[in-house]
C-alpha cells in the first residue's frame, strides 16, 4: 500500500493538510458543559462534528484522557469511534519503550484504538521505533525530530551535527517515506527547510501553529512538496479554545476553516520538475 499517496488524496479531496490536536484540558473545557469526563467527551466531539468539514486529520493526545483512568480511555475509543472515515487519525502517545513493549503498544494503538498513526519517541533507538511498522505496515510511525517546544534546546540542539537531525538521518535509513513520519515544530522555520532537505518525501507533522507563535506560511513554503503534500499542519489551543462560552463549537469551526484555507492554495500548485 502506498501510504503517502492514499494520505495525499485524503488531503486533496478536502483541500486541507489541517490536522486538529485533542487536548481536552479541563481547566478551559467550557463551565456550561460540566466537570469531568462527561464534560471532555461531550466537549470532544463538539470539536470533532465542527471541525471535521476542515480537517484532515485528528490527533488526540493520550494523556488528556487517561487521567481519568478507564472511564478516560472508554471515552476516548467512542471518540475516535465517531470520527468520520475521511479522517486520519494519530494517537499522540509519545511511546517510547523497546521490542515485546514496543509491539503491545503498537497493537494498542492500532487494534484496540483504531489509529493510523501513532507518535514515538527515539532516544531507545531503532529497537523502539522498527516493532511499530514491522508489525503494522498499513498505519504510520510518526519519530519526534525536531519539536516545538522551548526545552527543546536542552537536547535536541546538541552536538555537531544536532541531535535532532542525527535523529532523522539514522531514521531514513531504517523506514520508508510509506513507514515514517516525522515531527517538525513550526517555531523554527529554517530548521524545518534544512531537514525537509534530508528527507524530501517523508510526510511531517508541525506542530506549534497559533499558540505556539508558529506561522503557517512560513511552515508552507519551508516544507510543503507541490503534487504530494508532506506536511500535517497541526492546530491544537487556538482551535479549540478560540470560544469559552456556549458557541465554542462554531468558534473553532472559524479557526479551523482559517487554517484550512490557508493551505488550500498549495494544493493548486504546479510540481516543480
Amino acid at each position: 500500500m502506498d501510504n503517502c499517496k492514499s494520505l495525499y488524496e485524503v488531503m486533496k479531496r478536502k483541500e486541507s493538510g489541517l490536522c486538529v490536536g485533542l487536548d481536552p484540558d479541563p481547566e478551559r473545557i467550557p463551565r456550561h458543559l460540566g466537570v469531568g469526563v462527561n464534560a471532555m467527551e461531550e466537549f470532544c466531539h463538539a470539536i470533532v462534528k465542527s471541525t471535521s468539514g476542515y480537517a484532515a486529520a485528528f490527533k488526540p493526545n493520550l494523556a488528556f484522557f487517561e487521567q481519568y483512568g478507564a472511564a478516560g480511555w472508554a471515552a476516548l475509543e467512542r471518540i475516535v469511534a465517531g470520527m468520520p472515515d475521511d479522517v486520519f487519525i494519530i494517537a499522540d502517545a509519545k511511546r517510547g519503550d523497546i521490542g515485546n513493549t514496543a509491539k503491545r503498544y503498537a497493537k494498542a494503538m492500532f487494534e484496540g484504538l483504531g489509529a493510523h498513526a501513532v507518535t514515538v519517541a527515539p532516544y531507545m533507538g531503532r529497537d523502539s521505533i522498527v516493532p511499530f511498522f514491522e508489525e503494522y505496515p498499513s498505519k504510520w510511525t510518526i519519530v519526534l525530530a525536531l519539536t516545538s517546544n522551548s526545552g527543546a534546546e536542552d537536547f535536541e540542539f546538541h552536538g555537531t551535527p544536532p541531535l535532532y537531525q542525527r535523529v532523522v538521518e539514522r531514521c531514513l535509513e531504517w523506514g520508508s517515506p510509506d513507514e515514517l513520519m516525522f515531527v517538525i515544530g513550526a517555531t523554527r522555520p529554517e530548521r524545518l527547510r534544512a531537514i525537509r532537505q534530508l528527507a524530501p518525501n517523508h510526510f511531517f507533522l508541525v506542530p506549534g501553529i497559533g499558540a505556539q507563535g508558529g506561522h503557517i506560511e512560513d511552515v508552507m513554503e519551508a516544507g510543503w512538496i507541490d503534487g504530494a503534500g508532506g506536511l500535517l499542519i497541526n492546530a491544537s489551543r487556538s482551535i479549540l479554545y478560540a470560544d469559552s462560552g456556549k458557541d465554542f463549537a462554531v468558534a473553532a469551526a472559524r479557526e479551523a476553516q482559517k487554517l484550512q484555507q490557508a493551505i488550500a492554495p498549495y494544493f493548486n500548485r504546479i510540481p516543480s520538475a
